[in-house]
C-alpha cells in the first residue's frame, strides 16, 4: 500500500534523510573505524555495536527514500466545518458515554498514546470529511462497528512538532 503524505510530511522526511546522510552517517563511520582500530575483531563488542548502528541508519535512509518514491501526496486543506488532516476533533463514543479528543494525522505521524490518530485507522477513515453533529459508523470489520458523534472540530494545522514514526 502506498503511504499518504502531506507536503509537510515530505519536508520532514527529506530533512531526516539529509540529517542522517550528513551527520549520522559520518558519526557511524567514525565509530566503526575507531572500534576496528582496537584490534581483534572476533571479541570486539564496540565494533559489532558500531556496525549495527551504521546499518540501522542506512536501513532508515533506504526506508524513507522508498517511502518518498511511492507516496501519494494528499492535501491537509479542509473546509472550515469538516474534519480534515491535522484537525483536532472531539468525538463522543455512544457505547462508553465518553468524549475523547484526537488530532487526525497521516499514518506516519499516528500515535494513539499522544492522541494522534491516523486517517488510515478505522475511526480516522470514518470521521474524515464529516461535520460537527454527524453520527458516524466506525466499521472495525464487515460485521462489527460502533457509532460515534463528531462533537467539535478545531481547525488546527501541522505545527511541525509532530514526529515521524520510526520503525
Amino acid at each position: 500500500m502506498r503511504e499518504q503524505l502531506t507536503k509537510s510530511d515530505v519536508k520532514k522526511i527529506q530533512e531526516e534523510i539529509e540529517y542522517r546522510k550528513l551527520v549520522v552517517r559520518k558519526e557511524a563511520i567514525e565509530a566503526v573505524k575507531e572500534a576496528r582500530a582496537q584490534g581483534d575483531l572476533s571479541e570486539n563488542f564496540e565494533y559489532y555495536a558500531a556496525k549495527k548502528d551504521k546499518n540501522k541508519n542506512e536501513s532508515r535512509i533506504r526506508y524513507l527514500e522508498r517511502m518518498l518514491k511511492t507516496a501519494v501526496i494528499v492535501s491537509d486543506e479542509s473546509r472550515e466545518d469538516e474534519v480534515g488532516i491535522n484537525n483536532t476533533v472531539k468525538i463522543y463514543f455512544e457505547d462508553e458515554d465518553e468524549i475523547e479528543e484526537f488530532k487526525l494525522v497521516t499514518s506516519i505521524r499516528g500515535n494513539s498514546l499522544k492522541g494522534m490518530i491516523s486517517t488510515e485507522s478505522p475511526i480516522g477513515k470514518a470521521i474524515l470529511g464529516h461535520k460537527a453533529g454527524d453520527r458516524v459508523l466506525v466499521k472495525i470489520n464487515e460485521e462489527t462497528g460502533y457509532y460515534v458523534v463528531v462533537r467539535e472540530i478545531q481547525n488546527t494545522r501541522d505545527d511541525s512538532t509532530d514526529k515521524i514514526r520510526g520503525f
